[in-house]
């Protein structure tokens, strides 16, 4: 997955990261290998972080730049 790439391109430790998420560093690396899938917030929050895209993180587009956010109606 992507997220190792671009956690290690920022210079960020997994820790950090494991952090942000309020998980254990064991359970983002799991997410790193492949291991575990992750959670849909993660993945959301991951995204935001590294401002880029799910699909991007997911490896359904080559491209990084996030996607416009709608905004919603109340």
């Amino acid at each position: 997955m992507r997220i190792r790439d671009l956690r290690e391109d920022s210079d960020i430790s997994q820790q950090k990261i494991a952090d942000m998420l309020h998980i254990r560093q064991t359970t983002y690396s799991n997410y790193e290998t492949g291991q575990r899938q992750i959670p849909i917030d993660a993945l959301i929050k991951l995204a935001q972080f590294y401002k880029t895209s799910v699909d991007y993180l997911l490896e359904l587009t080559d491209d990084p730049r996030p996607y416009p956010r709608s905004k919603r109606r109340r």
